[in-house]
């Protein structure tokens, strides 16, 4: 199908994944023949916005697609909008892990900024059905539609030389704060004791604040680069990932592209990534008797650790792949150039 129509991304360069994002979007969408292109704002437009000039709206844009982050002040009204829920800020459950300041400028900017961009916006996207249901019910909009985040499936893929590890190798990546469940490693780790090692992606420093570090816990530093990431995870048995709240859970993703069982919380958006006995084992959140019953049927049982291991990467190469993403995005663009006003929730 011909897609002959144009879309502008006005973007706020955050050094984030949203970044990324953008990016990947715009550039899986050239090689679709769509025209697509950036406009970089500065940092400060999230927070100052007036100081910051209005882009001229290019000529060729037919739709604008933003980040529901996006002050109107950068939106033409002229296009038919697109916007994205990358992370529903808004959601319940995100409230016990904001610090106050976090929580009055969600509360009285960010809100107000994504109530009008939402409202105004032809269609509007997220990034799991999690976050789209979270999004609804937080602006009351009832057709907003889940797209998968996709990866790179061939960067991010199985090439695993040796049988699982002596002692068995768990990796955790991310942040350290405690909605990340990184709390839990220590009690985990201290369990499992001497047959079984975790790799983290951070500081010693950074989980000492949370207890007394057992000595099968291994810090790494921080890794950059989707490259870097995949070597890791194929020199690693599985991923252990206690978060308590995702918004996807890329991590989890980028880990079963390469053939790692993840072991994750029952929470949030992660059983969208991750099937219960099928590519990794789901665990009820705080339950560390769980993660540890889960760590030791893996390092048991090398047949059940091959298949996980295999339905891992199956499926996410089957439901997780770019293809999949663009063609669900060019279906959005085609639905906005046509359908006259947004949807809301009665």
């Amino acid at each position: 199908m011909q897609n002959s129509f144009g879309v502008w991304f006005p973007a706020i360069r955050t050094g984030t994944g949203t970044d990324l994002y953008t990016l990947r979007l715009v550039d899986a969408l050239s090689r679709r023949g769509v025209k697509a292109g950036i406009t970089w704002l500065p940092r400060r437009a999230e927070y100052l916005p007036w100081s910051v000039r209005k882009p001229p709206t290019p000529a060729w844009a037919d739709l604008v697609h933003v980040n529901s982050w996006l002050h109107p002040h950068f939106i033409s009204s002229d296009l038919p909008i697109i916007a994205t829920i990358h992370s529903c800020v808004h959601d319940e459950c995100l409230s016990s892990y904001k610090s106050f300041s976090q929580a009055l400028y969600h509360d009285n900017w960010v809100y107000k900024i994504e109530h009008q961009v939402v409202s105004s916006a032809r269609l509007v996207t997220a990034v799991s059905e999690y976050s789209a249901l979270v999004a609804g019910k937080a602006f009351r909009r009832s057709d907003v539609i889940p797209v998968h985040n996709w990866i790179d499936t061939e960067q991010f893929a199985p090439r695993r030389t040796q049988e699982s590890h002596r002692p068995f190798r768990l990796l955790y990546v991310g942040s350290m704060i405690i909605r990340k469940g990184v709390d839990l490693l220590l009690n985990i780790m201290e369990a499992l004791g001497g047959g079984y090692e975790l790799l983290f992606t951070g500081e010693m420093v950074d989980l000492e604040k949370y207890g007394s570090v057992p000595a099968n816990i291994r810090p790494i530093g921080r890794v950059h680069g989707d490259r870097n990431l995949a070597t890791l995870y194929n020199d690693c048995d599985a991923l252990l990932f206690p978060s308590r709240l995702e918004g996807f859970g890329l991590v989890a993703l980028e880990a079963a592209a390469c053939g790692l069982p993840v072991i994750a919380s029952r929470s949030s958006s992660l059983p969208e990534v991750i099937l219960d006995g099928e590519t990794g084992f789901l665990c009820d959140v705080d339950d560390v008797e769980k993660f540890v019953e889960a760590a030791r049927r893996l390092k048991e049982d090398a047949r059940l650790c091959e298949r996980l291991s295999r339905n891992a990467r199956i499926r996410a190469a089957t439901l997780f792949s770019e293809d999949k993403a663009i063609d669900a995005y060019l279906e959005i663009y085609r639905k906005a150039l046509e359908s006259p006003t947004p949807t809301f929730m009665s």
